[in-house]
């Protein structure tokens, strides 16, 4: 398996759209964390192996990115803008000679999602780095795992579900005016003027650092889901579920609960995410996003992630359930397992839908040393639940 993954073999070359001049970050962007956010969409066999697979998948992005502009310029750091100067986004080929069936069954795959995306774009970007690697690789069966990743200063789920989906729609059609795609705006600082806020701070980690740390898939079916005690969304739910067992995590390890801990059952941490989103779609529809009202409103609640003091155990979870990967179709049928990119955060989650769509995958990010104690946490959590 280890030897079949070292000899990937990449080519890469520039894809470049029609240009535009400056874009402006929004205050929302300012405070995104300086990461990437990434994810890998994996296809059963594809017979289309020719050169003109992959010049097909080529010409598309760059058809695509001429309405996505940005994501093919590069980041001023000292003007807070993207430069949109047509440097182009990277396009990788890669091939691994094992098969895909060979890498879904294998236990340990999702620490290798990763080596789906390139590694092109830097966390502290420079000017020359690209905002936009794509990754198309090639299993010897015929597989296809396509991995699109991007800076989190101007890229979130939504935006690469977009950017995704309408590839995936160009690559499909035979003339260029097939499909009329909406009008992709990039306003963000018209929508909410910069603040000069510093970003959320998630310290780079090199190499040494990161094999403290690993990250661990949870998978709940429908029908799982479905048999808890507990009730709610399923993104509420499993949240609770992931919300306590870091609590026992924590617990472990100071041989006491903190003070500042909540001792709630899951039925009721599941209340509480429930009633805090209730109060937030209710607040937020009282107040216009074009007013300063609205607008510190929204500046406020990110503030508060960002204040969070050092010595709180704070779990962050994040949920990509909804965006539609799972609907996105190249021409060759439609993802078979789609995984998210690891952004190293301690004690943080992504949630996705699974491939029937009312499960969940979750994505934990822990250190290794805490493993044993969070599964633990996480069996005692689901004695509680059934």
């Amino acid at each position: 398996m280890i030897e079949a993954w070292y000899a990937i073999t990449n080519a890469s070359e520039e894809v470049s759209p029609p240009s535009d001049s400056h874009s402006s970050k929004g205050f929302i962007d300012e405070i995104a964390p300086d990461v990437n956010v990434g994810v890998v969409l994996f296809f059963s066999t594809n017979t289309d192996q020719t050169t003109n697979f992959i010049a097909r998948l080529e010409k598309s992005l760059e058809k695509t990115l001429a309405r996505f502009y940005p994501l093919a310029g590069r980041y001023v750091d000292k003007t807070a803008t993207i430069d949109c100067n047509d440097h182009g986004a990277e396009f990788i080929h890669a091939k691994v000679n094992i098969k895909l069936q060979d890498f879904l069954v294998y236990e340990a795959n999702v620490k290798f999602i990763d080596d789906f995306m390139s590694s092109k774009i830097g966390v502290v970007l420079q000017q020359s780095d690209p905002l936009l690697v794509v990754q198309v690789t090639t299993f010897e069966c015929g597989g296809v795992a396509i991995g699109v990743k991007a800076t989190h200063k101007i890229v979130d789920a939504s935006t690469l579900s977009t950017l995704i989906n309408e590839w995936a729609v160009t690559n499909r059609q035979k003339n260029d005016n097939d499909t009329e795609f909406p009008r992709s705006s990039f306003i963000s600082s018209l929508l909410f003027p910069p603040r000069g806020l510093c970003p959320m701070s998630v310290p780079p980690m090199n190499n040494y650092e990161l094999n403290k740390y690993t990250r661990k898939k949870l998978s709940f079916s429908e029908s799982v889901i479905s048999n808890l005690k507990a009730k709610g969304s399923k993104v509420q739910l499993i949240s609770a579920i992931i919300w306590k067992a870091f609590m026992g995590v924590d617990i472990a390890i100071h041989n006491t609960q903190r003070e500042s801990m909540t001792d709630e059952t899951i039925e009721e941490l599941t209340d509480c995410l429930s009633d805090s989103v209730r109060k937030c779609i209710t607040n937020f529809s009282k107040v216009h996003h074009d007013c300063e009202e609205g607008q510190t409103m929204v500046s406020n609640s990110l503030l508060n992630l960002i204040n969070i003091r050092e010595s709180t155990c704070a779990v962050i979870v994040t949920s990509w359930c909804k965006f539609p990967f799972y609907q996105v179709d190249f021409g060759f049928g439609k993802p078979i397992w789609a995984a998210p990119g690891t952004i190293p955060v301690n004690h943080s989650a992504y949630l996705m839908d699974d491939v029937q769509g009312n499960g969940v995958e979750a994505y934990v990010f822990l250190q290794v040393k805490d493993i044993p104690l969070f599964e633990e946490a996480l069996k005692h959590v689901f004695t509680t639940l059934y």
